[in-house]
């Protein structure tokens, strides 16, 4: 581990960042170039005296876990993802199709985007990053771990999953996650885990088998859909999806036509985010 250039890596790209480069308000009074150490521990997902202490070369060896946030945080590109890995003593991860590194582009979108609920997921499902509106309208995903992390298997394993869509559309929806899960598998391979997702359904889920035999594929979302939210009630939203080259990444923006109920509801939600609604 190079505590001296970690510490110094670390605080070059803190300082070449910009608050509106990761979705943050410039503010008035702000003396340090670039972002402050606290800003980039939360984007990190960590403490603030957990991450002052790698700049100044001190504290234990940061995890591959930590160092994944990090980068993340800090908008890093695979490159320097690698470098930093290497610094703190660790191998850079192998380039693998699908990884945790969410791409540069999509986060630089989806920081951006501050009206409406947008995540980015992997080709298998996971969420890799959410915005608060997302937070608001679907639920907090980071606290997943495991298979769980997938939303195609909590789809047929979870029945918690199944609240944010009308029980008349679950029909179709679970032939769209199966479609979606065979897609993943044909574009992407057939890696171990993507394997375990689909031998673990086989083996607990009756729907999934039926639909499985199907044989569907499908890469697409849908263009509109019907969600519930546990305060508000159903709300028709238009789905937007854009594609890493690879498509192993997408940032799923989520809006509704001005002047519909949607619209007025998403509105509200962006008013109140995630705190309880009265009445």
């Amino acid at each position: 581990m190079d505590r001296p250039a970690l510490a110094d890596f670390l605080r070059r790209r803190r300082e070449a960042l910009r608050p509106n480069d990761v979705g943050l308000p410039p503010g008035s009074r702000r003396r340090t170039t670039g972002l402050r150490r606290e800003e980039v521990a939360a984007l990190s997902g960590m403490s603030t005296d957990y991450y002052a202490r790698m700049e100044q070369q001190r504290g234990p060896q940061p995890s591959e876990q930590m160092l994944t946030a990090i980068a993340r945080g800090l908008r890093l590109t695979q490159d320097e993802r690698d470098h930093l890995f290497r610094l703190a003593g660790h191998s850079a991860p192998r380039r693998l199709r699908r990884t945790e590194h969410v791409s540069p582009a999509l986060m630089r979108v989806l920081d951006r985007l501050d009206d409406s609920p947008a995540m980015v997921l992997s080709d298998l499902g996971d969420t890799l990053a959410q915005n608060r509106l997302a937070v608001a309208l679907l639920g907090d995903h980071s606290g997943y771990t495991g298979l769980s992390r997938s939303a195609f298997y909590r789809w047929f394993t979870d029945p918690a999953d199944r609240v944010r869509y009308p029980a008349r559309d679950h029909d179709r929806q679970s032939s769209i996650q199966a479609a979606g899960l065979r897609a993943a598998l044909s574009i992407g391979g057939a890696d171990a885990r993507a394997l375990a997702i689909v031998e673990r359904l086989l083996q607990q889920s009756p729907e999934f088998r039926a639909v499985w035999e199907r044989h569907e594929v499908r890469t697409r979302f849908d263009d509109h859909k019907t969600l519930v939210h546990p305060e508000l009630g159903e709300i028709e939203v238009d789905c937007q999806a854009l594609f890493t080259e690879n498509q192993a990444q997408t940032l799923l923006v989520l809006t509704a036509s001005p002047g519909t109920e949607g619209y007025e509801k998403l509105q509200l939600l962006s008013v109140v985010g995630t705190q309880q609604f009265s009445g």
